[in-house]
């Protein structure tokens, strides 16, 4: 059975077509994942020099690895260690702040917020343009995850899924997907999986070439990023 929704962001109002029961056939429609893995490689050589500096500026800037590393739910419930930019404090740092909980401009199991204190000068740069994703392109070079695909969740939010959820772990998850070029966190999480069903059940190479091209103007823009 179909269902529309509508989905409202701060720039759009966008209707799309949700599928609840999601295919769980476990085979992957979309652009081959050997052409993802091979396209993820060529574009670690490529940038490499300018991810070495950026590590550098990281490091003087605030104490602690240049890497952050997490433990994140994969396909089916797999766990594998995720790799991004460290874009915050530590908590030993003088310049750490935890945010309030009240503060969050996102309701629900993920919580986000607009004006986290816990985020370096150089981290708000990076998670603005997505650019602390990035070392995520090894995690596709090793098998973790695709270039296209559902974001992956941590466990503690997995742990708050009610059964309706889960589905959106049918899939390999991925460095961008629908809902990243649909309003990333300016949606709701319930919003977010409704979209990462909708690419699931609806997944091909076309579709996934679709994403390829709106992420890179999502980026540039830092729609819903922070």
């Amino acid at each position: 059975m179909e269902i529309t929704n509508k989905i409202s962001t701060s720039a759009t109002v966008r209707t799309i077509k949700v599928v609840r029961k999601v295919s769980v056939d476990g085979v992957h429609h979309g652009i081959p994942v050997w052409l993802q893995r091979a396209v993820a490689t060529l574009g670690l050589l490529a940038i490499s020099p300018l991810l070495a500096l950026l590590m550098l500026a990281i490091k003087l800037e605030s104490k602690g690895s240049c890497v952050f590393k997490q433990v994140r739910v994969g396909k089916y419930g797999r766990r594998f260690t995720m790799y991004k930019f460290r874009s915050m404090y530590m908590q030993d740092d003088p310049c750490f702040k935890a945010p309030e909980q009240k503060d969050s401009s996102r309701e629900g199991v993920c919580q986000k917020y607009i004006h986290d204190p816990r985020i370096t000068c150089i981290g708000r740069f990076i998670r603005k343009y997505s650019i602390d994703e990035l070392p995520q392109l090894l995690n596709v070079v090793k098998g973790d995850m695709l270039l296209i695909g559902p974001r992956p969740a941590l466990e503690m939010e997995v742990a708050q899924y009610e059964p309706c959820q889960l589905s959106r772990l049918n899939s390999e998850q991925g460095l961008t997907g629908l809902w990243q070029v649909t309003g990333r966190a300016d949606t709701t999480f319930e919003q977010q999986v409704q979209l990462d069903e909708q690419y699931i059940q609806e997944q091909s190479i076309i579709s996934d070439v679709k994403i390829l091209l709106k992420t890179v103007p999502c980026v540039l823009g830092a729609k819903g990023a922070y």
